[in-house]
């Protein structure tokens, strides 16, 4: 029923031969192995599959590309977006909204496979949430630093990434820290959705992690599940990932509906495995995808508070893009 070319790797777990293929969240729950793809607008993928080894990703070549990549938006426009949240934020709407933007790049689908560019990312990039997801309508080659979801048993964790210097700056300033402390408090509220009561607690505030040519600001936020608590109630309590979307979550959506050119998918969304009661979620950032079409597609962003300002919004952009993107190849 399904091409042999559909797979999923991440952590040295791959999985091939897929069985089956869902939107439907109540299916995570028959206790077999899942991969996952969940775009930032909610769109589920769920897929099944027969095989699950422990292997290293094989390894496959990418012609490395030679042209401009595209930005949806130019850096003042991205500025403007900027100002705008500003603004929100002064009337009070919203405290902090992570603005996005997507860069593309023509590729030739027949040449250009993105299991070589994951290769070459491994080599290249490692990074700790790391995955490769071959599945109906998506290639995803992923080198995410930030864990969005670990599960096991009744135990979850979210590790919330706020907060990006340069690997040889020294601290973060006090802007980063309010940004991953709203972002923190944003994590408590949707784990508390279905954690036992009393069992949210912040294990680890402000942790710094470095990663090739960026440090980032990491926290983790621990519950217990309460029982019975099923794989759809917990994804509808905490998707999208409340780093990549504000604080609060619901006025943060609504501006990025507004003012971002198109919908992200993949990008900000998560990617991961489930079963049963283990999980290892990712947020995908630094993320490369393709839809079918001739375009690589790649999401950056920074997180805007009122103490932004647009042009050092717009160097973070580059900043978190310029390693991966320099991978790939291709000028920002």
């Amino acid at each position: 029923m399904f091409g042999r070319g559909y797979q999923f790797w991440m952590g040295n777990r791959r999985a091939t031969k897929m069985k089956r293929f869902t939107d439907d969240p109540s299916e995570l729950d028959d206790g077999n192995f899942w991969a996952v793809l969940i775009t930032f607008e909610g769109q589920y993928h769920f897929a099944q599959f027969k095989n699950v080894e422990e292997a290293a990703f094989p390894l496959s070549e990418w012609n490395v590309l030679e042209r401009p990549w595209r930005s949806s938006l130019e850096k003042l426009d991205y500025m403007a977006y900027v100002h705008e949240i500003r603004q929100e934020i002064g009337r009070g709407g919203v405290y902090q909204v992570n603005a996005c933007r997507e860069l593309s790049h023509l590729i030739e689908n027949k040449k250009n496979k993105l299991a070589g560019l994951f290769a070459r990312l491994q080599y290249a990039n490692p990074a700790p949430f790391a995955s490769y997801l071959k599945i109906p309508g998506y290639e995803i080659a992923s080198a995410s630093p930030e864990r969005f979801l670990s599960r096991n048993g009744r135990e979850i964790i979210a590790s919330p990434i706020k907060g990006t210097i340069r690997w040889d700056q020294d601290d973060f300033g006090e802007k980063d820290k309010a940004e991953n402390l709203m972002i923190v408090d944003l994590m408590r509220n949707d784990l508390s959705q279905i954690a036992a009561d009393g069992s949210v607690n912040v294990s680890e505030l402000f942790r710094r992690e470095k990663h090739p040519g960026l440090t980032h600001l990491v926290s983790d936020v621990r519950a217990e599940i309460k029982d019975g608590t099923s794989w759809k109630e917990i994804l509808a309590a905490t998707i999208p990932p409340g780093s990549v979307s504000g604080a609060p979550k619901s006025a943060a959506l609504s501006i990025i509906a507004k003012h971002e050119p198109s919908p992200r998918g993949p990008y900000c969304g998560a990617i991961g495995w489930i079963h049963g009661d283990q999980a290892e979620l990712a947020v995908a950032i630094r993320t490369f995808w393709t839809t079918g079409d001739q375009w690589l597609r790649y999401g950056t962003g920074a997180g805007i508070t009122w103490g932004s300002e647009p042009a050092l919004e717009w160097e973070e952009t580059q900043l978190k893009a310029r390693t991966l993107i320099a991978i790939a190849g291709g000028a920002l």
